[in-house]
């Protein structure tokens, strides 16, 4: 085969890689999100009700809390097994894993049917979801990032990115239809466990399509140069402890300011009746959906384009802008939410700015950070635990703060303290844009010291890019 003839099919399994990326991401956080509106809208009342309306709501939030603490759990072992036996097998995994989950939940007895137990299977599934959503994206940014060219990680790690908004996007859309077609008491009764039901549907698709990808290139190597670790997750605090700190230090205000919108706060509050458990706004609860669809939008558009501009100006340049809108789109949040369904829709879409472009060149920058043999464990558990500092109880510390303090200034207070936090922890990451993510370059020793600019040996070039190197130069031929 021509070298011309290998980029090109080279360049359709990564487009395809991408695909599977995209869908399976988006599945598994429809997932994910579908139970945190759900626990803003209706748990509350329907499995925590005989705790009283105010510790009811907390209670409910919590459950969206209790899953981030097994995501360090379910990073471990995703990360252990995808550096030991490859990064496509932990996708499937976690995709049926999250899958299972969401669809027993539609299927569980409310409180009124069978008592305590309701509440204890439902705190069981979310755990399982939780599980899952600590081994999904380490494997997903890897697929990505380790089929990309050097000169376009930040891209491609955006598809990996986008499943959050686009997985918003659905989660809302579909929340919207049903809210229309089960007005009022339909919803509690009914109505409600039909979006689980949905997952199984979507589950079935993605793992067709995440089957039918090849093994990370990067992981090829490992296995044919017998480099992988015994025990990379020890490895990875015993050598990078600090790095995967600061990486979860970044990932804080994102995760916290995201779940504002991703776990379901904000259309809670505005949709939820004015007499309702807690009490809410009583906005039109579909006009609410489709105004924080419009946020997820901006927020996809948003990621792409940080991925994009990363590649170019540098992951860590395009963070200290994002942080800069970000902080500007959370001091109005609140203020425009209280105007009515138009200020929920413009309040969303200025957070989605913000959002995008904190969010985009994560993957790209994580992946970036940790050497190959530890690679996996290394972005898995930095995001798990990003992911616990930062959205794991943001919805319950919101509506605490809410019920405390009276105003939702403190709330804006606490998203914007997690900013600065953000900041720091941008500061002291190095930006290893473009490094090589080979074996070979490794053991070269180099890894420790390269910075972004630094020169690149070709003898340490991963196949990955000496194929988008030999592309670019069939493409000027042409």
């Amino acid at each position: 085969m021509s070298s011309t003839s290998h980029a090109r099919t080279a360049a359709r399994e990564r487009n395809k890689v991408l695909g599977a990326v995209v869908v399976g991401t988006t599945i598994e956080w429809y997932d994910f999100f579908i139970y945190a509106f759900m626990a803003n809208l209706v748990f509350a009342e329907l499995f925590f009700g005989p705790a009283g309306p105010g510790l009811a709501s907390i209670l409910s939030l919590v459950t969206i809390g209790i899953s981030f603490l097994f995501r360090p759990l379910g990073a471990f072992l995703a990360g252990h097994f995808g550096d030991r036996i490859g990064r496509r097998p932990m996708l499937v995994i976690t995709l049926l894993l999250m899958g299972l989950a969401t669809t027993l939940v539609g299927a569980l007895p409310t409180y009124e049917q069978a008592g305590v137990l309701a509440p204890i299977l439902l705190m069981l599934l979310r755990i399982l979801q939780g599980l899952s959503a600590g081994g999904e994206w380490g494997g997903a940014v890897l697929m990505a990032i380790e089929h990309a060219p050097a000169n376009r990680r930040g891209l491609y790690g955006s598809f990996v990115q986008a499943g959050v908004p686009l997985g918003l996007m659905l989660a809302t859309g579909v929340l919207a239809a049903i809210r229309a077609l089960f007005p009022g008491d339909a919803f509690l009764e009914v109505g409600w466990r039909i979006p689980f039901f949905v997952s199984i549907v979507l589950v079935v698709i993605g793992f067709v399509v995440r089957r039918s990808v090849d093994e990370s290139p990067v992981f090829q190597e490992i296995k044919e140069t017998a480099q992988e670790q015994s025990a990379p997750i020890i490895q990875v605090f015993k050598k990078y402890g600090l790095v995967v700190i600061t990486c979860a230090m970044i990932f804080m205000a994102n995760n916290a300011a995201g779940y504002m919108t991703t776990g379901g706060y904000v259309q809670g509050l505005a949709s939820r009746p004015v007499d309702g458990v807690p009490p809410g706004l009583g906005f039109d609860p579909v006009g609410v959906q489709l105004a924080a669809f419009a946020g997820s939008f901006t927020w996809l558009i948003f990621t792409f384009l940080a991925g994009f501009l990363s590649d170019r100006i540098g992951r860590k340049r395009v963070y200290l802008i994002g942080w800069v809108v970000l902080a500007l789109g959370i001091i109005p949040l609140f203020q425009l939410v209280y105007t009515g369904v138009a200020g929920v829709a413009l309040a969303t879409v200025l957070l989605g700015i913000g959002l995008g472009l904190t969010y985009g060149a994560q993957a790209a920058w994580y992946a970036e950070s940790f050497p190959a043999s530890v690679r996996f464990s290394g972005v898995s558990i930095a995001y798990a635990f990003g992911a616990i500092i930062g959205g794991a109880f943001a919805p319950t510390i919101a509506q605490a703060l809410l019920q405390s303090t009276g105003t939702t200034w403190a709330i804006v207070a606490y998203l914007l303290v997690t900013v600065v936090i953000s900041i720091v922890g941008t500061l002291l990451t190095k930006d290893r844009t473009g490094i090589p993510l080979s074996v070979e370059f490794e053991r070269s020793g180099r890894w420790a010291d390269w910075k972004r600019g630094d020169s690149v040996d070709a003898s340490v070039l991963s196949d990955v890019d000496r194929e988008a190197i030999a592309a670019a130069e069939a493409a000027a031929r042409r």
